[in-house]
């Protein structure tokens, strides 16, 4: 009878430690709002291949993503938008060496809401006095905003449009004011301009020589709570599997580093 009570008492142990299979670890994902839909896809594919292992995203912009890591958020792996967003985090040292890859890129689009009074053809076209609201990213802290403001100064209108500029807190913001017909037009990247083609209407790619180049690196976080986990979704992301669904969402393939 000992003997059945010490047994089941270590079983009892086992299961609640999770050392019997049952136990599910978790990742967070802190990642660019623009891969939302492409992010929410391979997480769901990673858990198939994972089923003991639950993925968890934070979309926001790239900056704001930044400061929360930097202020403790318990984040396994960073996908920002621009690599300013990740250098702050590398000159802080909180990413595992040799982590960092570029994995994806975009392109910057004019577009205006499908039903519209004023119709524009191009970049210069945001001067006319017709119109009135511009929407982009806040520069400050949405790359999407950056690279928006390196194409308004490489078509030198900065000094007319400013008074126009409606900034949002991240690029779908944008989206979201130009589908309603709250603004006249906005500048975003061209896979958000493709999640809502019923709504939106894509104008003009500006010139890739208009803006830095826009291109997504990710990184695994120290003090990750799970590495080995963290570093499967990173390899899923990077492998071909990955790659062809980010291809499906509008992102352009990057050379390797």
């Amino acid at each position: 009878m000992k003997r059945i009570v010490f047994l089941l008492g270590i079983m009892y142990i086992i299961s609640s430690s999770g050392v019997w299979a049952g136990a599910q670890s978790e990742i967070l994902v802190s990642a660019a709002i623009s891969l939302k839909n492409a992010f929410t896809e391979l997480g769901q594919l990673y858990q198939k291949k994972h089923s003991d292992v639950k993925v968890s995203f934070n979309f926001g912009a790239s900056g704001d993503l930044a400061r929360q890591i930097q202020g403790g958020a318990p984040v396994a792996v960073f996908a920002s938008a621009a690599q300013k967003d990740m250098d702050v985090l590398d000159q802080a040292g909180m990413l595992v060496p040799g982590s960092r890859k570029d994995f994806a890129g975009n392109g910057v689009v004019l577009v205006q809401p499908r039903q519209v009074s004023v119709k524009i053809g191009g970049f210069q076209d945001l001067t006319r006095p017709e119109i009135k609201k511009i929407a982009i990213g806040n520069p400050k802290t949405v790359p999407a905003g950056r690279y928006a403001m390196d194409v308004i100064n490489y078509f030198k209108i900065a000094d007319v449009i400013q008074p126009k500029l409606v900034l949002a807190e991240n690029v779908r913001q944008v989206l979201d004011y130009v589908s309603r017909g709250e603004v006249d037009a906005g500048l975003v990247y061209q896979t958000d301009a493709l999640t809502r083609p019923k709504e939106v209407q894509e104008i003009t790619l500006a010139p890739p020589a208009s803006h830095k180049p826009v291109v997504y690196p990710l990184a695994l976080i120290k003090g990750a709570a799970d590495t080995a986990a963290a570093k499967e979704f990173i390899s899923l992301i990077l492998s071909a599997e990955g790659q062809d669904i980010l291809r499906k969402y509008g992102f352009k393939p990057v050379s390797k580093n």
